[in-house]
């Protein structure tokens, strides 16, 4: 069962449930992805599903600072129960140290020495990420690799 198959199978739930937030949660992230599905004139796979969950992830954290700064506790607590929901869906986060380990892999294979490489690096990088850690997490870890 794919990631799309499971996001169907816990809105059905949620909706049995009448779990508003799973069930809004869902939803959302179900409607990003037939967007792009549509966008892009063919069923989504796998690697397409994750970057969309890490995009809604992403929009989220944004909606936490721009909260924050409002002093919004309640729209803090709500994006990160958001957040929580859509975790349940993505593969298990790198932690720093094998993130770390698979930047030096994609510098030692693109033969980079100099941050001006870091596009290079990058290229090489990010499929081997697969929503596993996010651009930026990246970028800072290759950065570091190369002296940035």
């Amino acid at each position: 069962m794919n990631t799309k198959e499971k996001l169907e199978t816990a809105l059905k739930d949620a909706m049995r449930s009448g779990d508003e937030l799973r069930k809004r949660t869902i939803r959302m992230a179900l409607s990003s992805i037939r967007f792009m599905e549509i966008e892009k004139g063919q069923t989504a796979d796998e690697a397409q599903i994750q970057a969309v969950l890490q995009k809604e992830v992403k929009s989220r954290q944004e909606s936490i600072a721009d909260a924050q700064r409002a002093n919004r506790p309640d729209l803090v607590a709500a994006s990160l129960d958001e957040i929580a929901v859509l975790e349940l869906f993505m593969p298990q986060q790198l932690s720093p140290d094998e993130l770390e380990e698979i930047a030096r892999q994609a510098i030692a294979d693109t033969g980079a020495t100099a941050l001006k490489e870091m596009g290079q690096v990058m290229k090489a990088l990010m499929p081997r990420l697969q929503g596993k850690a996010s651009g930026e997490q990246a970028s800072q870890a290759v950065k570091r690799l190369l002296g940035g």
